[in-house]
């Protein structure tokens, strides 16, 4: 695998210009491996133009991506200036689980063995229970009664109570935020941006990119930490009120909020 740029092209390196928006963003290798969850000697070997430690093509593209998203600058003329100097790009591949390999996967969530024992045991009670109550009154002599009329008919319905109006959904819902924890509403108003949120123990809540309308809600018990990577293009809620900002297009913004922000507004 060749390293770095084809020497007949004049434009920077993909590896200088990761690094100069990097560094332009006030972000270090650390912070761009911990939120994009690329390894920190492969980031330092791509930003050298080094691209044999990503493990092939295919990796190599899709760690460019990440990491242009990352710093807030469009991957695609990265990606194509990678082609153009490691013989164009192949034939389509199913490169998204080799390149999701790489990130760290949550833990899949065990059954909740609790829950179904203690509702099987509320079941045994309920029939022994019954069982009991139906034994000890079967051995009784039932005491004859007088027969009466018979009336036969359908018991007059009462009159239910209209229900209340349900009131139209609508974004101002996110104002009903609970009072016990922090939430915080991300959405991409006039741009698209990449966006990463985490809650307060350090768990990825989020991790990619937002299209232009789109939008995200995270909760925590005390805290949501964002990296913003077009902050211009983002209106965030927190804990229900419009959070005012002058953030400009292209800029990267890194945001912790807990439930006692925002303080006014």
């Amino acid at each position: 695998m060749s390293i770095g740029n084809s020497p007949e092209d004049d434009r920077p390196s993909i590896g200088h210009i990761l690094q100069q928006a990097r560094v332009a963003a006030g972000l270090t290798v650390d912070e761009i491996s911990s939120s994009t969850r690329v390894r920190i000697p492969i980031v330092h070997a791509i930003e050298q133009d080094d691209f044999s430690r990503c493990g092939g093509d295919v990796y190599a593209r899709g760690h460019i991506r990440t990491l242009a998203r990352a710093v807030g600058i469009d991957p695609a003329p990265l990606v194509e200036q990678y082609d153009a100097g490691h013989g164009g790009r192949p034939a389509p591949t199913p490169a998204a689980p080799l390149f999701e390999a790489e990130r760290i996967r949550p833990e899949r969530r065990r059954p909740n063995w609790t829950a179904a024992m203690v509702a099987a045991i509320v079941v045994v009670v309920g029939f022994v229970g019954f069982t009991l109550l139906n034994g000890g009154s079967g051995g009784r002599q039932k005491t004859p009664v007088a027969e009466g009329p018979t009336t036969t008919g359908k018991p007059k319905p009462s009159p239910s109570k209209p229900a209340d109006p349900k009131p139209d959904p609508s974004d101002s819902a996110i104002a009903a935020v609970p009072k016990d924890k922090v939430t915080v509403k991300v959405s991409a108003v006039d741009d698209k941006s990449w966006i990463s949120a985490k809650a307060h123990n350090g768990k990825l809540l989020f991790d990619g990119t937002l299209a232009k309308g789109d939008s995200k809600t995270f909760t925590d018990e005390q805290q949501v930490d964002l990296i913003l990577g077009n902050a211009g293009a983002i209106q965030l809620f927190v804990n229900g009120k419009d959070v005012q900002n002058d953030f400009q297009p292209g800029q990267v913004e890194r945001l912790s909020y807990t439930k006692g922000d925002p303080e006014a507004g």
